[in-house]
């Protein structure tokens, strides 16, 4: 076992977001901006020069950070979003996109100490 125990393993969530624009992206990352702490900024594909996926992925700490209320956000399009972490710290992020979002689950897979959900964002 490692002598470094990262204390934040429960409580981080990844957020990938696909199929959208930066725009969108970044409306559903100031969304989670104001109520959890932004572990690691989202990272900018780079420009495809032909047809790609393109994946906004930032982490938040749900322990951390202003918890501010949410409200109804904006979005151009739809955008799917998948969420990787601990099952508290997912249901969590969860319920602040409901919050500011439509959302549909389109599929949850479980782990031993992660869960992996997949949405599809809205506006509201």
């Amino acid at each position: 076992m490692s002598d470094v125990y990262d204390l934040h393993i429960d409580t981080d969530v990844t957020v990938q977001l696909s199929d959208c624009s930066k725009e969108d992206a970044q409306a559903v990352f100031d969304v989670l901006d104001r109520v959890y702490q932004l572990e690691e900024a989202p990272l900018s594909p780079q420009a495809a020069t032909g047809p790609a996926p393109t994946v906004w992925t930032a982490t938040f700490d749900t322990a951390g950070g202003r918890h501010e209320e949410v409200g109804p956000t904006h979005l151009s399009a739809m955008v799917g979003a998948t969420l990787n972490g601990g099952y508290r710290a997912v249901d969590e992020v969860e319920k602040v996109l409901a919050a500011g979002f439509d959302i549909q689950s389109l599929q949850s897979v479980s782990g031993d100490q992660e869960t992996e959900a997949r949405l599809l964002l809205a506006s509201r």
